[in-house]
């Protein structure tokens, strides 16, 4: 007696084949490859160099001999170079008095430059039209329409897109918005999706005498980034990296973490970037607290285990006058091979560097990227990662964590790891025999202006 029918056994068989394909399509949705980035490189008439910021200074007429000394060493020891990219407004001699136009035009530029390049380089594969989800982010220009329909208009993107504008969120977005993303893939099969990270300097450009906000105009500059994403395993041989995890920390609770990096107006009701004194320690706090969650998941047992122990024997040996000594303790090298810094500033470069036991090879895509493009805000990373790759550093296998901090106070960081050598032309083409040997001439503020710095100076009227 047959214990099962003819069309039984086809039900079985055929449930059988369904839930495995479920379950491996749920495991493939949890997959995050990044197919191509892209990030902007100006003309070579929106350079800042040396000359054109001494005039831009110059135009503030609300600057006195103090602040012309202070904003000299501020330049001299930034480690920005001469070749950073400006707002045409800005350039044009027009920052006290930008357009919404200013915006728009600055926005449109990044956004459809790193896209129509990285469409044309995807086009085999990908078109706009295939694209499920669309995330941009800038921290301080939100107009209406979104930037998001901005992009879905240009390149006539499907209705059934998910769109989302994020705004506020400061340097550390680009990492965000990929932890969205991957969020959404959990839902999505076989999904295309597209970030971009930028920044409209122009309009926020500060045209006043605060130190603590003349910062900004010293550190940030125009730049970003557009980045492809899939868990489509079909693609995974065309894939540069997949994502490994992504971690979280907001210490914004705090009043001083909160308010060490904020948007606002002066005292003389000049808007601009404020950057305060506690913004290394907010740092220091939250990238703490990601880390705590990051490195279990990247770090072998073998090392935290060590860690452990190490760190057990020193607290019954040392005192509390002894145990402050600089470093981690943990040997991240054990778990990850390459470090992608956020180009925020020399000073954030270091202090994570040296907090993390990172040697000065680890640091010198992010000093490097810091000195030719500046602080791009959330493009940063993308800029960090193309000198990785100009520099062919990136081999098959290995793990790269990029670390991001921004407004808030935010310290968002992810692990990718790279699926093929990487040698690809990028932004850096034109730049990569230059460096680092290039970041090591002197800053020409230094030589062309030190007579500000001279005691007769103060007797004078500049």
């Amino acid at each position: 007696m047959e214990l099962f029918s003819l069309p039984s056994l086809f039900l079985l068989s055929t449930l059988f084949v369904f839930y495995i394909s479920k379950f491996l399509n749920k495991r493939s949705q949890r997959n995050c490859y990044m197919l191509h980035y892209e990030c902007f490189k100006g003309k070579d008439e929106r350079k800042l160099d040396t000359e054109t910021c001494a005039k831009v200074v110059e135009r503030n007429k609300h600057l006195g001999l103090e602040e012309y000394r202070f904003l000299l060493r501020t330049m001299a020891s930034s480690g920005i170079g001469e070749e950073t990219y400006g707002p045409i407004n800005v350039l044009q001699g027009r920052e006290a008095s930008p357009t919404l136009l200013d915006a728009y035009s600055e926005m449109d530029e990044i956004m459809f430059e790193t896209l129509d390049k990285l469409f044309h380089k995807t086009k085999g594969f990908v078109s706009p039209s295939d694209i499920d989800i669309l995330v941009v982010n800038v921290s301080l220009f939100a107009p209406s329409p979104s930037l998001t329909s901005r992009v879905i208009n240009r390149y006539k993107m499907r209705e059934d897109i998910k769109s989302f504008n994020l705004s506020g969120l400061g340097c550390s977005a680009s990492v965000i918005s990929i932890d969205i993303v991957q969020r959404i893939f959990e839902t999505r099969e076989n999904a295309f999706a597209l970030v971009v990270s930028t920044e409209t300097m122009g309009p926020h450009w500060y045209c006043g005498k605060d130190r603590s906000m003349m910062l900004s105009n010293c550190l940030f500059r125009a730049g970003g980034s557009s980045v492809l994403l899939t868990n489509a395993a079909r693609f995974k041989n065309r894939a540069l990296m997949k994502l490994v995890t992504v971690a979280r920390a907001h210490v914004g609770a705090e009043d001083e973490a909160y308010s060490c990096c904020m948007q606002m107006e002066d005292k003389d009701g000049h808007p601009g970037f404020l950057l305060t004194k506690y913004l290394k320690k907010a740092a220091s706090r939250a990238l703490t607290k990601n880390l705590q969650v990051l490195l279990p998941r990247v770090l072998p047992v073998k090392e935290l285990i060590r860690y452990a122990i190490v760190r057990a024997i020193k607290r019954r040996t040392t005192t509390k006058r002894e145990s402050t000594s600089s470093g981690i303790g943990l040997d991240l090298k054990t778990g990850l091979q390459h470090f992608c810094i956020h180009p925020g500033g020399r000073a954030i470069i270091e202090g994570v560097g040296t907090s993390l036991g990172l040697t000065e090879f680890d640091i010198e895509p992010s000093r490097m990227a810091l000195h030719r493009f500046g602080n791009t805000s959330s493009g940063g990373l993308w800029y960090v990662l193309g000198y990785m790759e100009a520099k062919k550093r990136l081999k098959k296998g290995d793990k790269i964590l990029m670390m991001s901090m921004g407004a808030g106070f935010e310290s968002n960081n992810c692990v990718w790891e790279v699926l093929k050598n990487l040698d690809g032309k990028n932004v850096w083409e034109d730049s990569m025999d230059r460096y680092p040997e290039l970041s090591k001439i002197p800053n020409p503020f230094v030589e062309k202006y030190d007579w500000i710095n001279d005691d007769t100076m103060s007797f004078i009227r500049v």
